[in-house]
């Protein structure tokens, strides 16, 4: 099993390579033991990489050294877990296109417990922030770990609430640990490792790209029973979460907002299609423990 860990841990670091692609070496060679064996034209047939990406991967494939890799995370605090491991959270393996890997920097056991996912608007504000420090409490008090993304606004809000008030936060990053983003938070993940836990699906080499964090909102909302949107426009990243909460069966709710105000557009909209409408903590706590 570790040499396994090893071998698919080196393909997540290749360069060339994603998820898809590593899924259908493992469907030819589930153990891996073939995996350096392959002539190039066989392992271009199995993976159908283009030609533009098919030689990166193939070059580090076999010029990459996985002890160099082990050492990096090793010397960086960097633990990883594999979609085998039993480690591995249980409501997340139940997504659709949950991670391969998953990288953590922090207290791992947090990934046990109950989570609600709070997101929202990059733009969120006091109002925001009045919000989340009144619904935090009872949702503490039941051991309840608020999850996020890192994100400017209110992502960050929920972090720094979370901490304020003496509960456990985890943090979903879009890219690599070496690579915060945005900047600004760079010192609210250093605190977060501390005693909470930082998590990403890309090796910590990995610089943040566009598409990276539509696909860290199912991470987002994988983790977590429950995911609550706070001040989102029409148009939000955040109401992606909430699709993803809702494809997989999870709970949404919502806070509401003035109509008038294009920060609550969003919010308004998802109470209006079924989303739970939330004013207190205990809202929330009576659909996690019924």
């Amino acid at each position: 099993m570790e040499e396994f860990k090893i071998r698919l841990l080196h393909l997540h670091h290749c360069r060339g390579i994603g998820q898809q692609g590593i899924l259908k070496i493992l469907q030819y060679d589930p153990s891996l033991k073939n995996l350096y064996h392959f002539s190039a034209p066989l392992l271009r047939n199995i993976t159908q990489l283009s030609s533009e990406s098919f030689p990166k991967f193939h070059y580090d494939l076999h010029h990459l050294d996985p002890t160099k890799i082990i050492l990096n995370l090793t010397t960086n605090k960097i633990n990883y877990v594999t979609i085998f491991d039993k480690d591995y959270p249980y409501l997340l393996k139940q997504i659709y296109n949950p991670p391969l890997v998953l990288y953590t920097i922090g207290n791992i056991s947090l990934m046990k417990n109950p989570c609600l996912a709070i997101v929202g608007s990059r733009k969120g504000n006091e109002i925001a922030r009045i919000a989340i420090e009144e619904l935090l409490p009872p949702l503490i008090k039941k051991g309840i770990n608020i999850v996020s993304g890192l994100a400017k606004g209110v992502d960050t809000i929920a972090h720094q609430s979370t901490i304020k008030l003496k509960g456990k936060t985890i943090g979903i990053l879009g890219s690599g640990f070496f690579h915060v983003y945005p900047q600004e938070n760079e010192l609210l993940a250093e605190n977060m490792k501390k005693e909470h836990l930082l998590i990403s699906e890309y090796p910590p080499q990995a610089r943040p790209q566009r598409w990276h964090f539509p696909m860290r909102n199912r991470i987002i909302s994988g983790l977590c029973r429950g995911t609550l949107i706070i001040q989102a426009e029409e148009r939000s990243g955040s109401l992606i979460t909430a699709e993803y909460a809702l494809q997989e069966g999870r709970e949404v709710f919502a806070v509401p907002g003035y109509i008038s105000d294009s920060l609550s557009r969003g919010t308004n909209r998802l109470i209006q299609q079924g989303a739970k409408l939330v004013l207190h903590g205990e809202d929330i706590i009576e659909e996690f423990f019924i």
